[in-house]
């Protein structure tokens, strides 16, 4: 069966995702557009090799609707040959991409495919979509449906974190992408993003980090889930955890994941494409897997889909030198850790989503970004990326580097 090598990774900074944000004068489809334009121009890429660009976008309405990635593809100046899909799983959408690419590049259908994702957050809101999984009072009721905030409280409950707790690593997070930030360490898969029209760099670093932020500064935030579930639904989720008799409160803005616009792509083929074209590899993709999880906790799929992937792949957690676990709320990295033993000092080295945004479809890929910088930069030999995703779901992909 062929391999999946990782030739390349690019991805945008991420830019506050408001009407104040640096990147909210870009449509989506222009922030796409510039990250396949990088992938090409600094790989002297022949575009006619690429079968297929396959990007992750959480809410494909409006702007960033009608398949974005053929959109961009064409905008971005491809070979008229090349195809492009749009997918959808929530949170997870660019690590999925990447996995499908990884899958049909191992089935010896296709040899060259582009996988990554784009969320412009400051322009097409999250949950625009709507959706039954959010809207329809029969699914929610029946499946005890609540917003993932709440989802993050009742982990955060169950396992006893404490609010200092949380905001504890929160502030860790911040330390850690203000000194990776300040470092440089960032700079060889992001790119600079240029205004369209008059070519003007306009962001060239992650606009979320916040130098200084501590423990005592993001306790004086006021917890983000309370009122909506005193409206009913901490009960609703209470009669799936009945032996619990609150939910305690502890995710805020300051210890939960940044909205933020990004756009990332990450450049995959086989061994023999990549001689073709002259590329050295990075990486290797070593397996990957998606699992269902409880709906109601919803958050706690990075465990068992690690579990999953590692045995597929015949590995340990020994096996792994780094981890990127998404930070969409505090409580699932360190749930992470607590479930699996697994050491702080090996955990989003960098920060993570709380002090750097989480750009919904990009996330997956760029945290693939990051992981492979990181390993490259510590002389390390294996990573794993997973997320939590809406509605109950865990992915997580092992990558092995190479050369």
């Amino acid at each position: 069966m062929p391999e999946a090598y990782i030739y390349d990774a690019v991805r945008t900074p991420r830019g506050r995702g408001k009407s104040d944000g640096s990147l909210h004068q870009v449509a989506p489809v222009q922030l796409l557009a510039q990250v396949l334009k990088h992938l090409r121009d600094r790989n002297s890429l022949d575009t006619r090799l690429v079968d297929d660009v396959i990007m992750g976008c959480v809410t494909p309405i409006g702007e960033q609707g009608a398949d974005i990635a053929r959109t961009a593809v064409m905008e971005a100046g491809y070979a008229e040959s090349v195809a492009g899909v749009q997918l959808n799983r929530f949170c997870s959408s660019g690590l999925e991409a990447i996995n499908m690419a990884a899958a049909r590049i191992m089935s010896g259908q296709e040899d060259l495919i582009i996988a990554g994702g784009v969320e412009c957050m400051s322009r097409v809101p999250m949950g625009s979509d709507g959706g039954a999984l959010f809207m329809d009072p029969q699914i929610i009721a029946t499946h005890k449906i609540v917003p993932q905030g709440i989802s993050a409280d009742l982990i955060a409950t169950k396992c006893g974190y404490s609010r200092s707790d949380v905001d504890a690593y929160a502030a860790e997070s911040y330390r850690r992408a203000t000194e990776a930030q300040q470092e440089n360490r960032f700079t060889r898969s992001l790119v600079p993003i240029q205004n369209p029209s008059s070519g003007v760099t306009i962001l060239d670093y992650d606009e979320g980090v916040r130098p200084g932020t501590t423990v005592e500064s993001l306790g004086k935030l006021n917890p983000a889930f309370e009122k909506i579930g005193q409206m009913g639904l901490d009960a609703l989720a209470l009669m799936k955890y009945p032996e619990l008799t609150q939910i305690m409160h502890v995710h805020h803005a300051g210890n939960s994941s940044q909205i933020v616009d990004g756009a990332a792509g990450i450049l995959i083929g086989t061994k023999e494409i990549g001689e073709k074209l002259g590329l050295k590899p990075r990486a290797r993709i070593r397996g990957f897997s998606v699992i269902g999880t409880e709906p109601t906790l919803m958050l706690s799929g990075p465990v068992p889909a690690t579990h999953k992937v590692l045995k597929r792949a015949g590995m340990s957690l020994n096996d792994i030198d780094l981890f990127e676990v998404n930070e969409a709320f505090a409580a699932i990295p360190m749930y992470f850790m607590d479930q699996l033993g697994v050491d702080s000092h090996k955990l989003n080295v960098n920060g993570g989503a709380i002090a750097l945004g989480h750009p919904l479809g990009a996330t997956g890929a760029i945290i693939t970004a990051t992981l492979l910088d990181e390993l490259e930069r510590r002389n390390l030999t294996t990573g794993l990326a997973t997320l939590c995703i809406g509605g109950g779901m865990g992915v997580a992909t092992v990558f092995e580097r190479v050369g």
